[in-house]
């Protein structure tokens, strides 16, 4: 089997591995194994929480290090150990809180294996179960947990435009990012899931030259851009495009193993 190009493989989830209906394709799923086989370490690097991002690495039939919460909690899905988070204190996250309260918009809170709602309307239960999520109840009354990495703004699209509007004229010590559509995250301001895979490629002792990344938002740009080679996926916004070294096919159209056997080997 041919040498591969690249001895780090990063892959965002949702828009980009799997298709718009979360599935996991024979064809990606073959080709990912292929690019382990060949001898890259594949490291999922989502926006998703350990608990349903462990499940994909599950169906690809792999295990090791994954980077999620866009890039707030790296861990490993073996142990089920968290290596490195950025946590944000119950403080800071108050004034978004408070902001969705007041709204009567859905959101949840996350510590690095834990999603936390405080209530749940018919959208939000039906978009947890596309995502395989099972958020806890929790009383809103009660203290926050330690150790909170994430908070997260579900609704649609013009009502999140709106309030990405207006947070982004708050001043505030976090950062909030639009990591898909239907979705806003705060989180701490050096989170990223561009600095976790520097961190990782550091800790392995691999040069970015030889890093690949593949994704489909603006969560994704900073993988993007730190890796040897980035690739978006047709289905990307043009501002993710032009942040990325190359195009390729849609998440329908298996993009994620088109990219691989066109550029990993």
């Amino acid at each position: 089997m041919a040498n591969i190009n690249y001895d780090l493989i990063a892959l965002d989830i949702d828009g980009t591995l799997l298709t718009d209906g979360h599935v996991l394709t024979a064809g990606v799923r073959e080709a990912v194994r292929e690019a382990h086989e060949r001898g890259a370490e594949i490291v999922l690097c989502t926006g998703r929480g350990p608990a349903n991002a462990i499940p994909v690495l599950d169906e690809l039939g792999l295990a090791g290090t994954m980077i999620t919460h866009n890039g707030a909690a790296t861990v490993d899905s073996a142990s089920r150990s968290v290596l490195h988070q950025y946590s944000i204190a119950a403080a800071e996250m108050a004034r978004f809180r408070a902001y969705c309260l007041q709204a009567k918009l859905h959101f949840d809170i996350n510590t690095a294996f834990e999603m936390l709602i405080e209530g749940i309307t018919p959208e939000a239960r039906r978009m947890y179960e596309r995502y395989g999520a099972n958020p806890v109840m929790r009383q809103a009354d009660a203290p926050l947990p330690e150790g909170l990495v994430k908070f997260t703004l579900f609704g649609d699209m013009a009502e999140l435009d709106r309030v990405e509007a207006e947070w982004n004229g708050w001043s505030h010590g976090l950062q909030h990012i639009r990591s898909g559509d239907y979705f806003i995250d705060v989180q701490h301001k050096e989170a990223s899931k561009g600095t976790a895979l520097r961190q990782l490629a550091q800790l392995r002792g691999v040069d970015h030259s030889r890093v690949m990344a593949i994704g489909n938002y603006f969560n994704d740009v900073g993988m993007l851009t730190f890796a040897g080679l980035g690739v978006a996926v047709a289905n990307s916004p043009d501002a993710v495009k032009d942040a990325a070294n190359a195009v390729t096919r849609s998440n329908e159209e298996d993009g994620v193993a088109h990219a691989l056997r066109e550029h990993a080997w």
